[in-house]
């Protein structure tokens, strides 16, 4: 249903300029029906009673008997206003923490002080996704969804699975064949998900995702949904917080979906439009190098927002280069193993709106970085150590100062993949390799053995 956007506090809104059609919030969307293109969750702000300073948000610190206070998510609900408070899902989310780690920085060549983790998995599933996904189930709610469904690498099947248990709504999860870590598939199996695989990689998952959901009416719960990008916005309102409500310089994310760095930009032009920050920092998506296709884009084809009318043929040209040589993406970094990302065009306006830098990073770094990570602060998933081994690159090239304040975000908790974490230390396969030791079953013999 076309609306009239005057007359809501929120409502959907197509991101073509050329099309621009609004939508009430009360329909379940992922697609603009006029034109094809993203939606884009849009707000009137003088309809919204939102504080006109950040650091307000953080009275409600005090209420944490009340669940929506609690929430990382709905702590900051005005700036995500699209629903009443008796649709909102909570289970916790939100509880993470930005650990200042100077061990870390001193590998990345930074100044003492400077780089900050910002850990999610904290969040009840153990990745950030659960941060979309109390947003995006609030909408399911609203709108009265029975069944669900979602294409994953992973941590997307475990939160879905996981709140569509608490909403009690129907889950399907699709997968491709060999192509999850069975931390992540324990989990959507474990939450009672239906799981369907694939023969097939991730991309092809969303696309017969997309067809099930629109056949059969579920609701889909992939970054295509424009609500769950809004409860993503929320990890930088934290990141923000945990700095004494400052703006870093940097902030640094994987590239998979593309859904955080769309978020985060969304989230920093938002709260630059209302005043609520003096300066929007600086963007840098990292990829892997076995799946950067967003690299290839941005860097190669050299492809931009332009102000909304992205020139489609550059993307349609790559993908069938893609598709003739039959390309399926690979990576020890499974969360971000997507070769054609469904947030592409909204990446492309954050890139805009925060100075972006785009780059990749081999498998081999990205693993050294993931142990450094772990012995020196916190553990992570692969994809989330992606950030490391990216801002390592943009220090040698002196893209990023070594006094630059960076928040590099963590997205996934280390436990999703044990096995590349296991066999990266036992098979010895890195400079920071810390291998098991055999020893016999004697007490002297061991003695000698410990340092």
């Amino acid at each position: 249903m076309l609306v009239s956007s005057k007359i809501q506090a929120a409502f959907q809104k197509c991101i073509n300029p050329d099309c621009g059609a609004e939508f009430d919030c009360g329909k379940s969307l992922f697609k603009c029906p006029q034109c094809g293109e993203l939606l884009d969750t849009q707000y009137n702000w003088d309809k919204i009673p939102v504080p006109d300073k950040l650091n307000k948000f953080a009275k409600r610190w005090a209420n944490r008997d009340k669940p929506l206070d609690f929430s990382g998510v709905w702590r900051f609900r005005e700036m995500l206003d699209f629903c009443p408070d008796k649709y909102k899902v909570t289970i916790g989310e939100g509880q993470t923490i930005l650990q200042r780690n100077d061990a870390v920085a001193k590998y990345v060549d930074m100044k003492t002080g400077c780089l900050y983790l910002q850990y999610e998995g904290l969040n009840p599933s153990g990745s950030f996704k659960d941060n979309g996904m109390a947003a995006a189930f609030s909408h399911a709610m609203m709108v009265g969804a029975k069944s669900c469904a979602c294409a994953s690498t992973g941590n997307t099947s475990a939160s879905v699975a996981l709140y569509a248990h608490s909403c009690g709504l129907k889950c399907t999860v699709f997968i491709g064949s060999g192509r999850i870590a069975f931390g992540k598939l324990s989990q959507a199996m474990d939450y009672g998900a239906q799981t369907i695989q694939i023969n097939g990689d991730f991309d092809d998952c969303m696309r017969r995702v997309q067809e099930v959901c629109s056949k059969l009416k579920l609701y889909l719960l992939n970054s295509l949904n424009p609500f769950r990008l809004e409860g993503q916005k929320t990890i930088m309102y934290r990141i923000i917080e945990s700095l004494g409500w400052e703006v870093p310089d940097w902030i640094i994310v994987p590239g998979g979906n593309l859904g955080n760095s769309s978020a985060f930009g969304k989230a920093f032009h938002e709260l630059k439009q209302l005043g609520l920050i003096n300066r929007i920092p600086r963007m840098a998506i990292i990829n892997a190098t076995g799946a950067d296709t967003l690299t290839d884009l941005v860097n190669g084809k050299k492809l931009t927002w332009n102000g909304g009318r992205v020139e489609q043929k550059i993307i349609d040209d790559y993908y069938a280069e893609l598709t003739a040589r039959n390309f399926s993406p690979h990576t020890c970094a499974s969360a971000i193993e997507i070769a054609r990302p469904v947030n592409l065009k909204k990446c492309l306006r954050a890139i805009d709106i925060c100075d972006g830098v785009v780059l990749a990073v081999t498998d081999e770094e990205i693993c050294d970085a993931k142990a450094i990570i772990g012995k020196y602060g916190l553990g992570c998933e692969p994809a989330s150590a992606a950030t490391i081994a990216g801002l390592r690159h943009l220090r040698a090239e002196s893209i990023i100062a070594a006094d630059d304040r960076v928040a590099c975000v963590l997205t996934g908790h280390p436990l999703k993949d044990p096995n590349i974490t296991v066999n990266y230390h036992k098979d010895k396969l890195g400079q920071f390799s810390n291998p098991l030791i055999e020893a016999p079953n004697e007490l002297d013999e061991i003695i000698k053995l410990i340092k």
